[in-house]
């Protein structure tokens, strides 16, 4: 009896770690696809941050797109201070930290994709109207404007964005403590569903839309500069405003639309949640675009 006792309690043991190991569902390939992805994000996105930094003090004149810029900076940071933790659940398997903070880690990368989007459509806005010649320049008149406006977008996410996605990410269904990024259930409640469907189509309409202006506008450049396209200022100014397009296709649009499937299928196979992290991974290589304004002189 006493051997029975012995067996059986090292056969629960087992049983045990082996739930607890198989609720870490990526493999190792998708593992290390991951930590490569943040790996690169967090290296690239701190010295982009860091450097642009440095080029934001120097300058004067504080324009709605240098505003949009600061804000970047921020948001990438924020973003960045996270990556550590992710790093360390996918390298050892196993959240040790608290679940209340492995909401925030995980919200944290949603608020960084859809901030970084609208910094994104303001930057590109004001440029266009610009290029349009509906203003010569836009630019605060004063500093405490600029931080006015910036502040009402933070409090808008502080006060509306952060609490609900605090309080109700996660709540409809019970998760394993050290299982991380794995909030997938709240996608069977329907108010969920269309709020993503939303989202999705949102995105990608902008996205469509901001696009074809820019192809409008480069296409009207070059009729108008045909014989000094490459030489001319103008038409390298448009080119590199497609490095924030660029940016929203490559790294954005691909999770909403694989979003779309997901959310269909979410519940028929655990792969699905490999391939959903590794798009939202795609998401955090947006912090590279400080790195890539830096290197190409915007």
């Amino acid at each position: 009896n006493i051997y029975k006792e012995d067996f059986r309690n090292m056969t629960e043991e087992n049983r045990n770690s082996s739930d607890s190991s198989s609720s870490f569902t990526h493999s190792d390939t998708m593992s290390a696809i991951l930590i490569t992805a943040y790996s690169v994000a967090f290296t690239g996105g701190g010295i982009g941050s860091i450097t642009m930094s440095f080029v934001l003090v120097k300058m004067n004149t504080l324009s709605v797109t240098t505003t949009a810029i600061i804000n970047l900076v921020v948001v990438h940071s924020l973003l960045l201070f996270t990556v550590p933790f992710r790093l360390h659940y996918y390298v050892n398997k196993k959240w040790v930290f608290k679940m209340s903070f492995c909401k925030m880690v995980s919200a944290m990368v949603h608020i960084h994709m859809y901030l970084t989007f609208l910094f994104y459509v303001i930057t590109l806005v004001i440029r266009w109207l610009i290029f349009f010649q509906w203003k010569d320049k836009v630019e605060f008149y004063r500093k405490l404007h600029a931080i006015a406006a910036s502040a009402a977008v933070w409090i808008f996410v502080m006060v509306f964005v952060v609490p609900v996605l605090y309080f109700e990410y996660g709540r409809s269904g019970s998760y394993n403590d050290t299982t991380c990024f794995k909030f997938h259930k709240e996608l069977q409640l329907g108010s969920v569903k269309a709020l993503n469907y939303t989202i999705i189509v949102a995105v990608a309409c902008i996205t469509c839309i901001l696009l074809g202006l820019q192809i409008f506008i480069l296409v009207k450049v070059a009729r108008k500069l045909s014989t000094s396209l490459w030489s001319h200022q103008e038409f390298w100014a448009q080119v590199k405003n497609l490095i924030f397009i660029c940016v929203i296709i490559i790294c954005f649009l691909p999770y909403h639309l694989f979003r779309v499937y997901y959310i269909q299928h979410v519940s028929d196979f655990d792969q699905l949640e490999s391939y959903n992290e590794f798009f939202l991974s795609l998401t955090a290589l947006s912090c590279l675009d400080l790195l890539s304004f830096v290197l190409s002189g915007s």
